[in-house]
């Protein structure tokens, strides 16, 4: 048994070390840190590109398989996440984006205006931010989390963008600044040709503080409890049970699908489930792990007639060649992600808000159980929804804590995410009609031109639709009339007190756009919450520069 911490972080991903930084270097506090995953390591971290090698399996991955989905006709769509110190920031795609404005005024009024909108989190944005190009209004330039534009952009990702624009989509250049509408390039979380993971940014800096206690290889087994109160946790390392315990709070940052397992093997969560599995029930809590929200997309493949992206790149000699060049000079392909250029687009209305973000993948890029499609020099346009409305669950497969949760995401479970995927694959095949694209593309090879009619499209769909790696919402927050809100505005647990989340569960609608920056964020102003400490004061509104005589 080990006590005296302030308090104990569940999980070691993003929003975890944001929250360890901040409460030992800014509050004094002591806090233990328990993560079931490893320290990461190893060149394929650090290099852009290597990520896509992890996708495959990797000890720094778990790799869920979802129930049989039943809008796919059975498909389970394998959906990773993160397992290391970093979390899901050690192997993701890096992209920076933080979604729209009216994310966060749903949030806010999700609450009961209790201090989510845009305008409250955007100082949190700016103060995390160390962007290589970017200030101003929107952007820090100062921030631990390094944020940069692509250092190597292939032929394919300039054509994308140049045929959109000669289509009438306006170039943007700032997808996190005043509209996210338009076409441009992505930013990344890199510095220098280099992964800015959430370790590296904000808990690495402190690990040599002695308030700061690090646990890898530990995995929590269920939060202890002395009557209302969260009074420590119990986890297993190196075979051993062991307990720890804090007169503080119990923070969970566990993500998505870990964090409401957690709850359930505590003793919170819907009655009925915890009686089914024999937990005795702590708090009744029905919410805990349904409101499960993902992005996801589905692709339009053709072939080129060049070798204008970067199929081979990863093998033979040119892998060589390439890690070579990232090793000495920090530069060429594998500075990459692989994903350079995006559009957002409103397929039903292009003045309103974007509902797809459109990627360009300068490859051909399915999913794995995805057959019948050779590998070949191709493009892969990939129609994501940015707002899905099917919502899926996350349950218990039984009370043992080593077994996985049971994860439905229900993906296409709603059908106007089906008619929105169907305009997603419309929107794709008109681009590919555009130039300068046009004139690189030799034919449609998935799902290939005869498929044209909504019918067919929706086959399409069903059989390659595939994760965007943004698991959400399964422990939201909301107001006190809200009977599925897990948490309160402040992200504490209802009926539970000192225990909190503040990952991704945490959000009661996903965000138009890559995840990872707003769990940051969220994770900073958490702390704020959990302290006590005032607010960031809002970002003024721009004024116009004086006229130049």
């Amino acid at each position: 048994m080990t006590s005296g911490y302030d308090y104990i972080i569940c999980g070691g991903g993003s929003s975890a070390c944001v929250a360890a930084a901040r409460l030992v270097r800014d509050h004094g506090a002591r806090v233990l840190l328990l993560e079931e995953g490893d320290r990461a390591r190893g060149m394929l971290v650090d290099m852009p590109a290597g990520f896509i090698k992890f996708l495959k399996g990797h000890p720094y991955l778990t790799m869920h398989k979802p129930v049989p989905q039943a809008a796919l006709g059975g498909r389970q769509p394998i959906v990773p996440q993160g397992k290391a110190l970093g979390g899901s920031s050690m192997v993701n795609g890096m992209v920076y984006i933080r979604g729209q404005p009216g994310d966060f005024a749903a949030w806010d009024a999700a609450t009961g205006g209790a201090g989510w909108g845009y305008d409250d989190l955007l100082p949190y944005f700016i103060r995390q931010e160390g962007n290589q190009r970017l200030g101003g209004r929107y952007h820090g330039v100062l921030g631990p989390l390094k944020v940069s534009d692509h250092i190597h952009k292939c032929d394919l990702s300039y054509a994308f963008v140049a045929a959109l624009q000669n289509m009438g989509y306006p170039l943007n250049p700032d997808f996190n600044g005043a509209r996210q509408a338009g076409v441009g390039f992505m930013q990344l979380t890199t510095e220098k040709g280099k992964r800015c993971h959430a370790y590296k940014a904000f808990l690495e800096p402190e690990m040599g503080n002695g308030n700061l206690t690090v646990q890898t290889g530990a995995t929590v087994t269920r939060v202890l409890m002395d009557g209302d109160r969260a009074t420590g946790v119990e986890y297993v390392t190196g075979g051993r049970t062991e307990r720890a315990e804090t007169d503080g709070e119990i923070l969970l940052a566990c993500g998505a699908y870990q964090t409401p397992k957690l709850l359930m093997l505590s003793g919170i969560g819907p009655e009925d489930q915890l009686r089914h599995h024999g937990i005795t029930v702590h708090t009744d809590l029905p919410g805990v792990g349904r409101n499960l929200m993902d992005h996801h997309e589905v692709p339009i493949v053709a072939a080129t007639n060049g070798a204008y992206g970067y199929f081979g790149q990863d093998s033979g000699w040119r892998m060589v060649a390439n890690g070579l060049q990232w090793l000495l000079f920090k530069s060429g392909p594998v500075t990459s992600n692989g994903v350079e250029a995006c559009v957002f687009l409103n397929p039903d209305d292009p003045a309103a808000d974007p509902t797809i973000q459109l990627y360009c993948v300068p490859t051909v890029y399915l999913d794995s159980d995805v057959a019948g499609v050779d590998a070949t020099h191709g493009v892969t346009l990939n129609a994501c929804l940015l707002r899905p409305k099917a919502r899926g669950t996350v349950s218990l497969q039984s009370a043992d804590p080593t077994a996985l949760p049971v994860i439905d995401n229900n993906y296409l479970g709603d059908p106007d995410d089906l008619r929105l995927s169907i305009a997603g694959l419309r929107a794709s095949r008109a681009m590919l009609t555009a130039e300068p694209l046009k004139s690189m593309i030799t034919s449609e090879i998935h799902p290939g031109d005869s498929a044209t009619d909504d019918e067919a499209l929706a086959a399409h769909c069903r059989r390659t639709v595939k994760t965007n790696y943004h698991p959400s919402g399964t422990a939201r927050m909301g107001a006190d009339d809200d009977p599925m809100a897990v948490l309160t505005p402040d992200l504490a647990v209802r009926g539970v007190r000192g225990l909190r989340v503040i990952d991704a569960s945490m959000m009661p609608n996903i965000v138009s756009g890559n995840t990872n920056a707003t769990v940051l964020a969220v994770a900073d102003r958490a702390v704020d919450l959990i302290t006590g400490t005032p607010p960031l004061e809002p970002v003024p509104a721009a004024t116009p520069a004086p006229d130049r005589p």
